[in-house]
């Protein structure tokens, strides 16, 4: 069943809709409700800015933005020499991409930050005169030095806090392992800038660890993925500062309402990639709590919700929860964006009913599964079990092919050879290009949209 309640209407912002889908029939004795929420934004301008804060938004322009493009600068960015070359055109690209009027900074990042162009503590405003400013400060862009990426993130925050904005926006290029400061330290540095500003991250080449550059992302609300030929990242770049540009309304939340005796299990997106939501819950008052999505422009998300109801007799129905999205305000107030949908619960003894799975459930329980095989089956093939690593990298192929995963179903090939899809049977291959994996595990997350 699909249900739907819309959308929040001004001039100059986005409207949320909500739309959600389930099988709201459960068997007597039945507790657990699944549902798929769509929420889709349509409509230009920001509703942080045109509505809260018209100051923010400048008619024709978008919203405001700054951005904080961060640049790996440690000594192995000369190996191949190419490599520094080509991270220093593709910031270039980028800063041609950027909107007149957004805000500024590159940092240079080594075992220590670096303001590379403007300096000063401050952003600059780009225009024709403040790009080229910018694109001749990164010729003196050299290579020298270790990987402290969390040194890079807190000093992005404290130049992107400069300035009065709507949307804050970080780009991390990085080619290493963060071999010059903590685990720990890093941590502590991601949340410290979490939902101050979303952050894009990516790997240039084959000698960083997956693992540190999708934490960044999956922490800071961005997108992470592998740029294993430094040539290809001038087109990168412009395509992530083209989203940035596009985006419109930052810090919305999905709001979660549940009844009294109703347990939320899990909150989690769906597409367009896997991201785990349900610890990053924060109270909102009585059975409510705020999971945070970051910033949005003219796009569709799916997230998954399951709850447990507490159980009721055939023929009592009930509503299991409300879904509903905000914009969280620093005074500790909300701006409600109107759109809402409500997940039920009706108990029955008409066992087709209550059997039933709900398509698009199906399909993105398939997709969460896809998602933990590739990552679980490329453990056990580094770890060196090759019995685990098959049979979860043929799991993961067959699930590829059931949904309709092209794209994962191609990088799975490279990995192991198919035997047969449809069963999950394959064989590990005995040489595997380094980049393949890589992009295998990097991408692994990446969802396709179920048919509706």
């Amino acid at each position: 069943m699909r249900s739907g309640m819309a959308n929040f209407s001004k001039s100059n912002v986005p409207q949320f809709a909500v739309d959600v889908y389930q099988n709201e029939y459960l068997p007597e004795g039945g507790r657990e409700v699944n549902a798929i929420v769509t929420v889709t934004a349509t409509g230009g301008g920001t509703v942080g800015s045109a509505v809260a804060a018209p100051h923010l938004y400048s008619p024709g322009q978008g919203p405001s933005a700054a951005v904080a493009l961060m640049v790996d600068c440690s000594g192995s960015m000369d190996y191949p020499p190419t490599k520094m070359r080509n991270a220093r055109d593709a910031t270039s690209a980028a800063i041609d991409t950027l909107r007149d009027g957004v805000h500024f900074a590159v940092v240079g990042g080594t075992h220590v930050a670096k303001e590379v162009y403007p300096g000063g503590g401050r952003l600059a405003v780009a225009d024709a005169t403040t790009r080229a400013q910018a694109k001749q400060a990164l010729r003196s862009l050299g290579a020298g030095g270790g990987t402290a990426i969390g040194t890079w993130l807190r000093l992005a925050d404290r130049l992107l806090a400069t300035a009065d904005v709507a949307i804050r926006h970080g780009i991390l290029l990085t080619d290493g392992r963060n071999e010059h400061e903590s685990p720990e330290d890093l941590r502590a540095a991601l949340d410290a800038c979490a939902g101050r500003f979303t952050c894009d991250a990516r790997g240039v080449g084959t000698d960083w660890e997956v693992k540190e550059v999708t934490g960044i992302a999956s922490a800071l609300l961005g997108t992470a993925d592998i740029v294993a030929d430094p040539a290809g990242l001038a087109a990168d770049f412009t395509r992530m500062m083209e989203t940035a540009m596009g985006k419109e309304v930052a810090d919305v939340a999905l709001r979660l309402w549940t009844p009294l005796g109703t347990t939320v299990k899990f909150v989690k997106q769906v597409a367009p990639t896997v991201e785990e939501l349900t610890a990053r819950r924060t109270e909102a008052g009585p059975r409510a709590g705020d999971y945070p999505t970051g910033s949005w422009g003219d796009e569709s998300r799916d997230y998954h919700v399951c709850v447990e109801v507490p159980a009721a007799g055939l023929g009592q129905e009930m509503l299991a929860a409300r879904v509903s999205l905000v914009i969280p305000e620093p005074d500790g107030s909300v701006q409600n964006l109107g759109a809402q949908g409500l997940v039920r619960a009706v108990w029955t003894d008409d066992m087709t009913a209550s059997t039933s799975i709900n398509p698009q459930v199906a399909h993105y329980t398939g997709q969460a599964e896809l998602a933990q095989a590739i990552q679980q089956g490329l453990d056990l093939r580094k770890a060196g079990d090759i019995d685990g690593a098959t049979a979860k990298l043929g799991r993961a192929v067959q699930l590829a092919g059931v949904s309709g995963n092209a794209d994962t179903a191609k990088l799975l090939a490279k990995v192991v050879d198919v035997v047969d899809a449809a069963a999950g049977t394959v064989r590990l291959k005995a040489k595997v290009e380094e980049a393949d994996e890589m992009t295998l595990e990097t991408r692994s997350t990446k969802t396709v949209r179920v048919k509706k």
